[in-house]
């Protein structure tokens, strides 16, 4: 089952790379309390991830805290080598969070898995962005296929806040 709007945030261990290794991250811990954005990308390095995405929300950071967000992530169906050797590429390092589903535990929970086993992928993330204020959905905005990122976008999300 999807998640929806009015849902709560399922408690998933994520990771997280740091300077002293891998940290383990809560998604139901990370949304108490607060307002988050959580995005997620079929996967790290991908093109639309890399040239549209992530660079979206980077882009709009600043304009997305404004607006009463805590925080922003990005989860992909990566491990937090991966996660975190993208943080540096990218420049997003230090000014959002990026969350390794290393099993797609995540994707799985919140029901937005896809198998992308025919373009050698394998299960990855659908994707898509949320609001989440105090680990209850208020935004969902799920792309139909993984090789855009209109519908789930910055620009899309920052319109909703």
């Amino acid at each position: 089952m999807t998640i929806a709007i009015g849902d709560k945030i399922p408690s998933v261990k994520l990771k997280e790379k740091t300077a002293d290794g891998a940290a383990d991250i809560d998604s139901a811990e990370f949304a108490a309390g607060r307002t988050v954005v959580i995005f997620a990308v079929p996967g790290a390095f991908t093109p639309t991830c890399s040239l549209n995405h992530l660079p979206g929300f980077l882009d709009k950071r600043d304009e997305i805290l404004a607006k009463g967000v805590d925080e922003i992530a990005v989860v992909s169906v990566n491990d937090h080598y991966v996660m975190g050797t993208w943080a540096k590429s990218s420049g997003g390092d230090g000014k959002i969070r990026f969350f390794a589903d290393g099993n797609g535990d995540f994707a799985k929970a919140v029901g937005l898995d896809i198998d992308l086993s025919g373009g050698g992928l394998g299960l990855r993330s659908k994707r898509y962005s949320m609001v989440v204020k105090d680990g209850v959905v208020t935004q969902l905005n799920v792309e139909a296929t993984p090789g855009t990122a209109d519908t789930s976008g910055a620009e899309t999300l920052l319109g909703q806040l």
